[in-house]
């Protein structure tokens, strides 16, 4: 269909604005001046519409597929949840708007938001202290062993790795390594768990924590997490929880209680905020008593007259690291969605999305390989390998879903199992659209044994099909702008 750019027309317009009647004082210097117009695409407002809503017909989301996509959790955003976010009140207050008139803050509503989103967050994971600062899981991650870091320097610890299990989510090591750190990888064992005798071997007064998981990328939830954190606090090291998988012990489980010492919560994975494109985000982290000196600044206090207000005074804290209070707006999506599930509602969460998943892997296991197979939390992971051996491998069955309108499972991840294809139905879809999703996996099951051929050729119903992705990134080329010049 073109780009917008391609499609532009000289001389073509939306709207005509009036010639400016304000004088302007002074020159503006010649260098800070454009030489020659901006090439922006010339449309109608008529044709803009046309060509983006165009575009948005053939993007997969999940207001209107099937979205079994593995670790990312890609589940429904409530709508009355964009509603709250609207709210002139919230949507409409300036981050720059003066703290104090009167003696009395201005920004009360969103003061008060925050403050008891961290409560709530406290309450959720057993933990003492939250910042809502962070932009995303991976940032939280990132201030989390930054704040690590700051603890064992403070304390003068002679510091050198962080252990990660080989399951891991990929963010965990590439954080470690930017904070400063080595990486200890602990491999899985058959039941496909951290092994326990290897990790005795790697523990040493060098180890600054380790980032864990819990239930990991298999599905799994550690019962011997409570030993891991025992094994690493005896070297004054520090547990981290990856809080990618939350949705799946909510109310039954607070990493707080389990010898987690700071943890992140991915608000798009647990509490339904959107998710997409690199953001918008939210990734707020939460610590325990030993770690809260070292909190991103500012933080929100209640006063004892009732009010709320931003406290600067931290001389421990690792500083700034997000611009004001963090993404808002995503924030406030979460705090609603929490206050309208209440305790009982989130622990049904955690029930549907176990439940939900757990069901998967028990129709699926008759066709696919089940990578670990016993009782598994919000997602199961398969292993494509007898249908490899016809010829037909996890790429080619997400190919095939895409023409059934169901977005492909994660495949190739973790990396742990070969031909890897990862399910997560989430708590919010109902079992006919789950079956509708395992009735597709049996047809391509079957296909594979009559027709493998024809999954070379798929999907048929997508502007793209197979790009070279290697030779894209390799050779990539966006100059639409040098084009038009």
């Amino acid at each position: 269909m073109g780009l917008i750019f391609e499609k532009s027309v000289s001389g073509r317009r939306g709207y005509l604005n009036p010639k400016s009647d304000v004088g302007v004082k002074g020159e503006i210097a010649s260098k800070y001046k454009r030489g020659k117009d901006c090439p922006f695409p010339e449309q109608t407002e008529l044709d803009v519409v046309r060509h983006y809503t165009a575009l948005s017909q053939k993007n997969f989301s999940v207001d209107t597929n099937f979205y079994p996509l593995g670790s990312c959790t890609m589940k429904y955003n409530p709508k009355f949840t964009e509603s709250v976010a609207q709210i002139p009140g919230f949507a409409q207050l300036h981050p720059l708007l003066p703290q104090l008139k009167n003696g009395e803050e201005l920004t009360q509503g969103a003061l008060h938001v925050l403050y008891e989103m961290e409560q709530f967050c406290c309450a959720i994971t057993g933990l003492d202290a939250f910042t809502m600062q962070p932009l995303a899981g991976a940032h939280g991650e990132l201030t989390g062993v930054m704040m690590m870091a700051a603890y064992h320097k403070a304390k003068g610890n002679k510091k050198k790795y962080i252990i990660v299990p080989d399951a891991a989510h990929g963010t965990n090591p590439a954080t470690a390594i930017i904070a400063g750190y080595e990486i200890i990888s602990i491999p899985t064992t058959k039941d496909g768990v951290m092994d326990l005798k290897i990790l005795k071997e790697k523990i040493t007064d060098e180890v600054a924590g380790m980032m864990l998981t819990c239930p990991d990328t298999h599905g799994i939830f550690n019962s011997d997490v409570d030993k891991i954190s025992e094994m690493i606090h005896a070297v004054d090291g520090l547990m981290y929880y990856d809080g990618a998988n939350l949705n799946a012990i909510l109310g039954r489980c607070r990493p707080g209680d389990i010898g987690f010492d700071v943890m992140h919560i991915n608000t798009h994975k647990t509490f339904t905020t959107p998710h997409g494109g690199g953001g918008p985000g939210a990734g707020p982290v939460g610590v325990n008593k030993k770690l809260m000196p070292y909190l991103p600044i500012s933080r929100v206090i209640k006063k004892a007259n009732g009010t709320f207000a931003l406290n600067y005074d931290y001389p421990n804290s690792i500083g700034y690291i997000a611009s004001f209070y963090g993404n808002f707006a995503l924030l406030l999506r979460a705090y609603a969605y929490l206050l309208l599930l209440g305790k009982e509602g989130l622990i049904e969460t955690t029930n549907h999305a176990v439940l939900n998943a757990n069901y998967v892997r028990q129709r699926l296991k008759e066709r696919y390989t089940i990578a670990y197979d016993r009782i598994c939390m919000h997602e199961a992971v398969f292993s494509a390998n007898k249908q490899a051996e016809r010829g037909v491998h996890a790429l080619d069955i997400a190919k095939y879903l895409i023409d059934q309108g169901m977005h492909p499972p994660t495949v190739y991840f973790p990396l742990t199992v070969k031909e890897s294809i990862m399910v997560e139905p989430t708590e919010t879809e109902a079992k006919a659209t789950i079956d509708d999703f395992i009735k597709a996996m049996f047809a391509a099951d079957d296909l594979s044994q009559t027709n493998p051929e024809i999954f070379h050729d798929l999907p048929k119903t997508t502007p793209i099909t197979r790009p070279d992705e290697v030779r894209a990134a390799r050779d990539l080329n966006t100059n639409f702008f040098g084009k038009l010049s």
